[in-house]
């Protein structure tokens, strides 16, 4: 028997069903053909934000940002860099609080950047404040 985890394409959207042993292959979306692990920080919206919170398998750690905020701009490359780094651990994206300022109410976000990292459809950490790219990969590790 195959042990699968379940990755939301973070393109269309679609709910994909992953070997565990094929993960270092770089699996492609079943609906889009879009890379599932990019190693590359999505920009996402609040459908795609619940979906893959909510049933991810494979850890995905979000940065809650504004363009408006200069430490959230600074943090941008290193949070790139980390994603680079642990593309087969963990899938990195991004989501724009001042577009969606329901989603921060919601999730009691009092201040950016923050980052949050979840797993198995439920929240598992924060780090709050702008870090360099070392401290969100001993993060995540530490984490998952």
């Amino acid at each position: 028997m195959t042990i699968a985890a379940k990755l939301t394409c973070l393109n269309c959207g679609q709910i994909n069903r992953v070997p565990v042993a094929k993960i270092e292959a770089g699996p492609k979306c079943a609906k889009c053909g879009s890379a599932l692990l990019s190693g590359l920080v999505t920009e996402l919206d609040v459908r795609l934000h619940d979906k893959a919170s909510d049933h991810d398998e494979i850890p995905i750690i979000i940065d809650y940002w504004a363009p408006w905020c200069g430490p959230c701009r600074t943090m941008a490359p290193e949070f790139s860099k980390a994603a680079v780094k642990l593309k087969t651990k963990a899938r990195f994206a991004k989501i724009d609080t001042e577009q969606h300022p329901e989603l921060s109410q919601r999730l009691g976000i009092r201040g950016i950047p923050l980052l949050i990292l979840y797993s198995g459809g439920r929240e598992v950490a924060r780090l709050p404040g702008a870090r360099p790219a070392a401290d969100i990969e001993a993060f995540v590790l530490q984490n998952t």
